[in-house]
């Protein structure tokens, strides 16, 4: 079942799944887009019919505006919205609470676990932004090696803001664990047949109870 999310400084929905788990994740939405996009809501369903209870939720800036990307003094406020969808999410479901996001969502959800571990227990990350295209040394890894939250990137071989050896360079900043998970043929948006699927199918058996949150 999907309903309408309203709480103060959150607007989006939230997927309850027929036979929850207890788990949930909070997922953002990209600089260009909002909640309704498409890769969110195929993402969304997937985990609730696993299952989980999902908040795919719009960022502060998008709240504050229906369209543009964000400003430079957006970030702060985009990442204490993403800090109020894990504490309603906690209200919402008793289990293992997650973060995630697309583009600039996860990267926002990323810099908030690494200043504040307690936020989540593991992260998803769809098409982190690891430069701006076409400008690879501008690197968006300041904040990896604070990182201790477990997370599962996903990435397109033909994204043109991180290519996949860039991102293997780049997890190996941090100091959880991670895996990479490459969509072949795939932009940006990850838009491939069956992406969804598989990014969730790989996000739970990474973030499985048993897996050690630091590498060896």
């Amino acid at each position: 079942m999907i309903e309408p999310f309203l709480e103060e400084q959150l607007r989006g929905f939230l997927h309850r799944p027929e036979r929850p788990t207890g788990d949930a994740i909070a997922l953002a939405h990209g600089a260009g887009s909002n909640c309704q996009a498409p890769l969110l809501i195929a993402v969304s369903e997937e985990f609730a019919a696993t299952g989980f209870t999902v908040l795919r939720f719009d960022l502060a800036f998008r709240q504050a505006r229906s369209n543009g990307p964000p400003r430079p003094g957006d970030a702060a406020l985009d990442r204490e919205g993403i800090r109020a969808a894990a504490a309603a999410l906690r209200r919402v479901a008793g289990g293992r609470l997650f973060l995630g996001g697309h583009s600039y969502g996860g990267r926002q959800a990323c810099m908030l676990a690494a200043d504040d571990p307690t936020v989540a227990g593991g992260l998803l990350l769809l098409s982190y932004p690891l430069h701006p295209p076409h400008k690879p040394a501008q690197m968006r890894t300041a904040h990896f090696p604070r990182l201790s939250t477990p997370a599962v990137f996903v990435h397109g071989s033909r994204d043109p803001f991180g290519t996949l050896d860039e991102m293997r360079s780049a997890l190996a900043l941090i100091p959880a664990a991670t895996t990479l998970v490459e969509i072949e043929g795939a932009g940006h948006d990850l838009k491939r047949a069956g992406a969804p699927k598989s990014i969730v199918e790989h996000f739970r058996a990474f973030m499985s109870p048993r897996y050690n949150s630091v590498k060896p």
